[in-house]
């Protein structure tokens, strides 16, 4: 007798359960109650007429049968994403250039200089994928990538944009209305926000970095303001009456209209070779919508 098999969201749930080995992890990925997943995990034995878990008051376990259907379901749902992703790409049109990319560099950089790539390339249009997460050219229909990093992907290639720099900036209000910023000892009156991230071989430039640069030794952060994103630090800047430290190139926009202002002629560089690349698979390197967009993005990199 054939029985039924479990659908592909049962069967993604069951795939993040048996990664995680957790029900509440596995709930806060697939967008379910905890209970729910333990429920919809019952339901998959029950078709399959098999355990997958063995369970206690703290713990759950695969099965060596659930070890089993583990590996094929995560090879399956890989298939499948893969081949909807092929499919995606198949119903847009020839003209249709498709881009992931982080929601800060989209706001910040491309959509100000947009309207100028679509006078020069009036036969092309652009969708995009909005994620800081890191997409899958294949699985997630994706053309063209803008990502931060080392630039170093696996079969892909990879042009680097521009170096990264990080520069202090207030409110032009605080200039008028806060204590003096002529000198960057003046700074140390003032609160201080930056952004808190570090990565593999990689600290993101923080006060004590630009104090040493600025010829300030000894520096006491302790009683800086950290963030995990430098649009909170930017908010702070202008809302709260703080000094931040900003990516020049990400607040370019802000310092030409006005709402921030650029204290001192120091920046740091972020550490090479990290910056942002312009990414694209090795066999669409070639294609002429993504030669077009390659070129613009270069051609503008270049001029800020």
């Amino acid at each position: 007798m054939n029985r039924m098999l479990p659908g592909t969201r049962a069967l993604r749930t069951f795939e993040a359960a048996a990664r995680h080995l957790n029900f509440t992890r596995a709930a806060d990925e697939v967008g379910l109650t905890p209970a729910a997943v333990s429920y919809q995990i019952k339901e998959i034995e029950d078709q399959l007429g098999v355990v997958l878990f063995t369970r206690t008051s703290r713990t759950i376990q695969l099965t060596p049968a659930g070890a089993v259907m583990f590996e094929t379901t995560a090879d399956a749902l890989d298939t499948l994403q893969r081949a909807a992703g092929r499919a995606r790409r198949m119903t847009r049109s020839a003209a249709h250039l498709r881009i992931s990319l982080s929601a800060r560099f989209a706001t910040n950089w491309l959509l100000p200089r947009l309207a100028r790539f679509r006078a020069e390339n009036p036969g092309l249009e652009l969708s995009f994928d909005i994620s800081d997460e890191l997409r899958s050219f294949d699985m997630d229909d994706i053309d063209v990538a803008i990502r931060f990093g080392t630039g170093s992907h696996e079969h892909a290639r990879s042009d680097r944009l521009f170096d990264t720099v990080i520069v202090p900036v207030c409110s032009p209000k605080l200039l008028e209305t806060g204590p003096r910023l002529q000198e960057p000892q003046d700074l140390l009156q003032h609160t201080l926000c930056y952004v808190d991230w570090k990565t593999e071989g990689m600290i993101w430039p923080n006060w004590r970095m630009w104090m040493a640069a600025a010829g300030i030794a000894d520096f006491d952060d302790s009683r800086c303001v950290a963030f995990s994103d430098s649009g909170f630090v930017v908010q702070a800047v202008i809302e709260s009456g703080a000094v931040g430290l900003a990516d020049l190139d990400m607040i370019a926009t802000d310092l030409a209209q006005g709402r921030l202002v650029r204290l001192f002629d120091i920046g740091v560089s972020v550490a090479r070779p990290y910056a942002y690349h312009l990414v694209c698979p090795e066999g669409s390197s070639e294609d002429p919508r993504v030669l077009a967009f390659r070129e613009w993005m270069l051609k503008e990199a270049a001029q800020s």
